[in-house]
């Protein structure tokens, strides 16, 4: 068994120099055969990318076949004997808007919506030249996402994504609670009462409020994650509010648990401290991997941020068939 995981390791590392060497992907494309054997393998390109830390494996489900099982998507997603993630991404064509977005969490579970992951979606498609626009509609399981492109050099620089408009109705998150919203009301986890506020981006969200966030996160994510008021599982943001203008945060991701980041968690944070009277209709939202701006207008909730490309390179699917 360590000599397999060896071979998969020594095969990584062939195909990651390689796509470092290789600036143009495009070259990098037409030498895939460099490294493809006699013997029927799937070979197939991905690029990994990450927006403030929400790091995922993107692939182009349009020019290639893409198996999106859960059992291989969580083992690529594997830190120690994968690629390492928070999931993957699937670019795919739409047969109304520009592309549709499928994103898939650490324990191949499928989500709806990802922040961070849209940001990076949209600059992939356009830094590889599937499209040469700067605005574009991309379908999610959780609706049509408006974005804006920055682009310097040719490349894509930060991304701004109308998230559309959040929910505090319990049926949308959904949420059990007895009343139409769950605004700043008590919820007991494991023994302890929380203030929570409950919003929906597309994807079900629960903000609780704390005075610092330096605590272990790991013993009491997961008891939100699976509460039983929260019937599709729950992504928990703890906040400190720092100022009406400044947030922290800290957050526990359904299928995935603590990440670096999460785009549609510091945009329900920046809601439900909107409608608690703690912020301003703009304001920065500190995660783990950095500041991204939030504002809410004409009922809608605005993301800025960053996108950032790691490394690209190729994998066989049959080596991770087999861990």
């Amino acid at each position: 068994m360590i000599d397999f995981f060896k071979h998969i390791f020594h095969r990584l590392t062939l195909f990651l120099i390689y796509a470092n060497i290789s600036k143009d992907f495009s070259l990098y494309q037409k030498n895939v055969n460099i490294f493809q054997k006699d013997r029927g393998e799937k070979m197939l390109k991905f690029t990994k990318m990450e927006g403030l830390g929400n790091d995922y494996i993107y692939v182009d489900g349009i020019h290639q076949k893409v198996d999106m099982t859960p059992e291989l998507i969580t083992r690529i997603s594997d830190r120690h004997f994968g690629i390492g993630s928070d999931g993957m991404i699937v670019i795919l064509p739409s047969q109304k808007y520009d592309f549709f977005m499928r994103m898939f969490n650490r324990d191949g579970s499928e989500g709806k919506m990802c922040g961070n992951g849209i940001r990076c979606f949209a600059k992939f498609v356009y830094d590889h030249h599937l499209t040469d626009q700067t605005y574009l509609e991309i379908e999610t399981l959780a609706g049509v996402k408006r974005v804006w492109l920055h682009v310097e050099n040719g490349t894509v620089q930060s991304v701004k994504v109308d998230m559309g408009q959040p929910s505090l109705n319990t049926q949308d998150i959904p949420c059990l609670f007895n009343k139409e919203q769950m605004v700043d009301e008590p919820l007991n986890i494991n023994h302890h009462i929380y203030r929570c506020t409950a919003v929906s981006m597309g994807n079900p969200h629960v903000v609780t409020y704390v005075d610092q966030l330096d605590f272990e996160i790991e013993k009491i994510g997961p008891y939100f994650e699976k509460n039983e008021m929260f019937p599709e599982s729950v992504n928990t943001e703890f906040v400190q509010v720092i100022d009406r203008q400044h947030l922290k945060m800290r957050v526990w991701e359904r299928g995935s648990g603590e990440t670096m980041a999460c785009g549609t968690g510091a945009c329900a944070v920046m809601y439900a401290s909107y409608v608690n009277g703690l912020c301003d209709s703009q304001v920065d939202v500190e995660l783990l991997g950095g500041i991204l701006n939030i504002q809410y207008q004409d009922g809608h909730i605005f993301m800025e941020g960053p996108a950032r490309t790691v490394f690209e390179g190729i994998m066989n699917e049959e080596d991770f068939k087999n861990v």
